[in-house]
């Protein structure tokens, strides 16, 4: 027994050691792995997300840029490889860093995804960004271009139109999540907000909220959205090339304003050669502040290459103050029923206004697009029913058309000399040569051809005029010998004197030919006086020495 006593102690012992290590390194590696998880979650990086509807890829990229050009670029980042903007087909994706103040910390990553037609079939393709996780880190971007400001209005009720038929289709979870998102925006206090002071509200300015203003926040979407109009450089090719005037300017900015509170967004004018706040109202509306520069936005609504109305800004006395005589009330009602119709007249974001007439005969009653399209007329529409003053445009023919009207009016004048020949050979007695059947068409083939001139001994001479006058000497001879010889001297004049007279012109013709064949043309002085001159007359010296 004393054995066994001996010899199971120093096991026990060695157990106990054994078991008191095991221990502390499990403890020490839980630490080390709530250190590591800590660090790990301490070092991710926010993700938010942007949604850019509308515009070309080139005019996305155009985005990128100015977006791009509010980051501080590092040193370390000059021969970085720029990412790859995916944007050609169907969905396109890119990312974006949001540099702090110091070009040391990422403040957030931003994805950004492009979508350029508002089909219907693309829809698919949207919803699953539309989780209860993405949903409050979202912002949707409808681009616009500078360069056709008279399809905005139809393009952005595409969008939203399509924006709404995904939102109905959403399940519970992002829809509660969508109310939260509308709810937070609502009870924002307008003025000193975040867009002033860089940073979140305080508690005392959460405790004051202003109530929402009439016409404001009456259509949500469940996102928060921004309107950007892109290329502002293009605003003066408007005046000089369209005939633009501020009334024009000044009534799609009040439009735009007025339709835009209905959903709570904002809106900016951006340019490429003109600096802008695009990214700070970007990184403000989606919660990205730097703690080392103050970031400040403030709202412009005179500057009309520089347009900047902050979400939760506007109102309908300060759109009234831009421009008397238009109406805010109207216009709202009248937005309410243009989204609610369906999206079944347009196709990809593209209309047929270039093909048919505008959309008024099939919109709604009381809707507001009409009044758009017939304010801001599309100057390449090409039916008078569009244009606000009707230019010299003319439409042509195609080929085919004109040459099967030619074949036409050949056919006709086919039929016409063929009925005139057939009258021919039923009336010989009509076979003049100016017979009245024929004179228009020899009028009418004259009036082609033109005078017909021949060339006789150098001289053109006009074989019409030729054939009058050779007609009328015939007739005026024919006439003669029909009418009786009423006068002495007419009756001497017959045809023998006629012979006569053609007798001496030929003698005298017969002279010249002989003198001019002797030699001396002139002849000599002695041979004229004593032989007399050519044609055989003495001449007055020789009579006088006679």
């Amino acid at each position: 027994m004393s054995r066994l006593s001996n010899t199971r102690g120093p096991v026990s012992t060695n157990k106990s050691r054994n078991d008191r290590s095991q221990s502390s390194g499990d403890s020490e590696k839980a630490m080390w792995s709530s250190m590591l998880d800590s660090v790990a979650s301490g070092k991710k990086l926010p993700e938010k997300h942007l949604v850019v509807l509308g515009g070309t890829p080139d005019t996305q990229k155009e985005l990128l840029e100015t977006l791009a050009s509010d980051a501080p670029k590092r040193p370390q980042d000059r021969h970085k490889r720029k990412s790859v903007v995916a944007n050609e087909f169907a969905l396109g994706y890119t990312y974006q860093d949001v540099l702090d103040a110091d070009q040391e910390d990422i403040l957030a990553r931003l994805s950004i995804y492009f979508l350029s037609e508002s089909s219907l079939a693309f829809a698919p393709l949207l919803k699953p960004l539309f989780t209860p996780q993405y949903i409050p880190e979202t912002l949707l971007v409808i681009l616009l271009d500078w360069s056709e400001p008279w399809r905005w209005l139809r393009q952005i009720r595409d969008w939203i139109t399509m924006l709404r038929d995904i939102t109905s289709s959403l399940g519970d979870a992002p829809l509660e999540s969508m109310e939260q998102t509308m709810k937070e925006w609502q009870q924002r206090k307008r003025g000193i907000s975040t867009y002033d002071t860089g940073g979140s509200n305080t508690a005392n300015e959460g405790n004051v909220t202003l109530p929402l203003s009439q016409g404001e926040w009456d259509e949500p979407l469940g996102l928060p959205l921004c309107v950007v109009c892109h290329g502002a450089d293009k605003i003066d090719a408007l005046e000089v090339e369209h005939g633009w005037k501020e009334e024009q300017f000044d009534f799609v900015l009040q439009f735009f304003r007025t339709i835009l509170m209905k959903h709570g967004a904002s809106l900016i004018y951006t340019s490429t050669s003109v600096p802008n706040s695009l990214p700070t109202l970007i990184h403000s509306t989606l919660g990205i502040h730097s703690q080392l520069k103050k970031r400040t936005l403030k709202h412009d609504v005179i500057d009309r290459d520089k347009i900047l109305v902050p979400p939760n800004w506007d109102s309908w006395g300060k759109i009234r103050v831009l421009r008397e005589g238009f109406d805010v009330e109207g216009t709202s009602s009248g937005w309410s029923i243009d989204i609610q119709a369906p999206v079944s007249a347009t196709a990809n974001g593209e209309t047929e206004a270039n093909d048919t007439e505008p959309s008024s005969s099939i919109s709604p009653e009381g809707a507001v697009l009409p009044t758009y399209e017939s304010t801001i007329p599309d100057p390449h529409a090409y039916l008078s029913s569009q244009l606000k003053n009707p230019g010299i445009e003319i439409s042509t023919p195609t080929a085919q058309a004109f040459l099967t009207a030619q074949l036409e009016i050949l056919e006709k004048l086919k039929s016409e000399e063929e009925a005139a020949a057939a009258s021919l050979e039923s009336d010989p007695n009509n076979s003049t040569f100016s017979n009245t059947t024929n004179r228009p068409h020899d009028e009418r083939v004259n009036e082609h051809i033109g005078p017909i001139q021949v060339n006789m001994g150098g001289i053109q001479v006009d074989a019409d005029d030729m054939l009058k006058k050779l007609r009328s000497r015939k007739e005026g001879a024919e006439s003669d010998s029909r009418t009786p010889e009423v006068n002495t001297e007419k009756a001497i004049k017959s045809p023998n004197d006629m012979n006569a007279q053609n007798e001496a012109l030929s003698s005298f013709f017969a002279g010249l030919v002989k003198r001019g064949a002797s030699g001396s043309p002139r002849g000599t002085p002695g041979k004229r006086d004593a032989s007399g001159d050519s044609s055989g007359t003495p001449s007055k010296k020789a009579a006088a020495r006679d």
